[in-house]
């Protein structure tokens, strides 16, 4: 029976009186991971997102599971240490997804190798039994070895450690299809549009719209979240309007280069760069993924736009580290991302003072808001969210059970080799889709490794509802390399044109929209 259907999680909302225990406005990891955590402790939830599970900051991240190198760095002990174990318990319950990635930051100052030595050994030591590897000095010999594509010159040797890596949209499919799994009820492009109180001014339940069908919705709840990340303050105006601002967001944009530019298994992580921050370049989906950059900007939106400073940001910090120089028309796709760090309260503007651990906040009317955290933390926020629900709205204490609970698809020792690894325990019935259609048997496109049965299966089983939801979120072609995608796109549309039983002029509304989207990750030459 398939659980993760759009008409059938809506047809639960017809019952206008029914009170839910919990009302979740947004679908990035955050509020997820809050889904899976108070469905599994046998609360109902509903879930409304208003564009496509992870559509916003969730499917742009670099990429990795960690502690986090820098915030040892600057002696936020608590965080690291948490995120250490969260990383661990996120490689026992979606072992498909996250893998264990070596990391090696050349040395090519004489300090450089002890410094490092030390400082990342206390990482491990943090890790606990969760530790993925031991720290360890190589050789420049070695280093040469193993990054065949590095800067040679002035390069002493360097350290290895170790850290996660994942695919960070299919992880928030898989939880979206885990919380359906434990009762909840999860609904993508469903806006809320307002709150309402009861008579004591407490929040009551929401006004939204689903914004397929442009029916109106009331829902009511004993307790709403508000874990809408960069977009919080947008909710927290509905309850109050002369509320100040509470996030700044901060962008984060990544390069995808062809793999060539740094051959080998091992990522490269730079400690330090002209900004102050680190800068990864780590193999991804075959390719290799180079960022981030932090930049606070004064707007946010559902799909930021690399500026032209970031883009030569990385691709001049990269050329100082690599022998084959990356230039604009070598990148595949460019990303951006939006962090949703504390808006500065004291005139400050630096947001490498503020800490990546999350906040919880409750305000006079009951409204729950999460800020700030990391998708590696994503499950422990979540607890701490539920924990904060429970007691504020006087809901029956249950005990957090996600510790040691199965992520859907979870399956051991994946072939990473093999594409179609990010299925887990689903691939099995994606290729079952061949004996219903032998043409779904065929790639999408011939420069394509995509098969038409997982247009098929994204539709059916993983709620897409566009083109670009299957573009850039069940599959990743959309940030891997975007020109590919834009030449997927028609084949894709006339898939899911048939699977939805909807016409050619959604179809080319769905061409135009995505086209218009794809123009983004695609890099001109000046």
């Amino acid at each position: 029976m398939n659980l993760f259907n759009r008409e059938s999680n809506l047809a639960v909302l017809a019952n206008p009186s029914k009170i839910w225990d919990l009302i979740i406005i947004g679908g990035g990891a955050t509020g997820l991971g809050a889904a899976v955590d108070a469905a599994s402790r046998g609360f109902s939830v509903v879930l409304l997102e208003q564009a496509d599970f992870a559509k916003g900051t969730s499917s742009r991240a670099t990429k990795l599971v960690h502690g986090g190198v820098r915030y040892l760095a600057q002696g936020d002990i608590g965080l690291v240490r948490e995120a250490l174990r969260e990383r661990g318990l996120l490689l026992k319950n979606a072992p498909h997804l996250v893998k264990n990635e070596s990391f090696i930051i050349p040395n090519y100052s004489w300090w450089g190798g002890i410094f490092y030595t030390i400082g990342l050994s206390i990482y491990d030591i943090l890790a606990g039994k969760l530790s993925f590897g031991h720290t360890k000095h190589i050789s420049k010999k070695q280093i040469l070895k193993r990054l065949p594509g590095l800067q040679q010159k002035g390069l002493r040797g360097g350290v290895v450690y170790h850290d996660g890596q994942f695919d960070d949209s299919r992880l928030a499919i898989n939880l979206a299809q885990t919380a359906v799994e434990q009762g909840a009820v999860m609904l993508n492009y469903f806006k809320v549009t307002g709150l309402f109180k009861d008579s004591g001014g407490k929040i009551s339940g929401v006004t939204a719209t689903d914004l397929e069908s442009n029916q109106p919705y009331q829902l009511k709840a004993k307790a709403i979240v508000n874990a809408t990340g960069v977009f919080v303050d947008e909710i927290l105006k509905m309850d109050a309007p002369e509320k100040q601002a509470m996030v700044r967001p901060s962008q984060g944009v990544h390069l995808v280069l062809d793999h060539s530019f740094l051959p080998g298994e091992d990522a490269l992580m730079i400690p330090k760069t002209e900004d102050g921050r680190v800068l990864f370049a780590v193999p991804w989906h075959g390719k290799l993924l180079v960022g981030t950059t932090d930049t606070l900007i004064d707007e946010h939106s559902l799909e930021p736009v690399a500026l032209d400073q970031e883009i030569e940001f990385i691709l001049r910090t990269a050329a100082q580290y690599l022998t084959k120089q990356p230039k604009r028309e070598d990148v595949l796709s460019v990303f951006a991302g939006l962090r949703p760090l504390a808006a500065p309260q004291n005139g400050s503007s630096k947001t490498k003072e503020i800490s990546r651990s999350h906040k919880l906040i409750v305000s006079g009317s009951g409204l729950i808001t999460i800020t700030g955290g990391k998708w590696t933390t994503y499950r422990k926020m979540a607890e701490d969210l539920v924990d904060k629900a429970i007691q504020t709205a006087g809901l029956q204490p249950v005990a957090c059970k996600t510790a040691s609970l199965p992520v859907h698809g979870s399956r051991e020792n994946p072939d990473w080799n093999d594409p179609m690894y990010v299925y887990g325990s689903d691939t099995e019935n994606i290729l079952a889709l061949y004996d219903e259609n032998s043409d779904w048997k065929a790639a999408v496109h011939p420069n394509s490794l995509y098969t038409k049965a997982e247009v098929i299966w994204s539709v059916r089983y993983e709620m897409a509802r566009t083109v670009e939801d299957i573009l850039a979120r069940r599959t990743r072609v959309l940030f891997l390399d975007a020109r590919l995608a834009v030449a997927m796109a028609p084949e894709v549309a006339r898939l899911m044109a048939i699977e939805l039983k909807r016409d050619e002029i959604w179809q080319n509304q769905q061409l135009e929209a995505f086209n218009k989207t794809a123009k983004n990750y695609i890099l001109t030459s000046h």
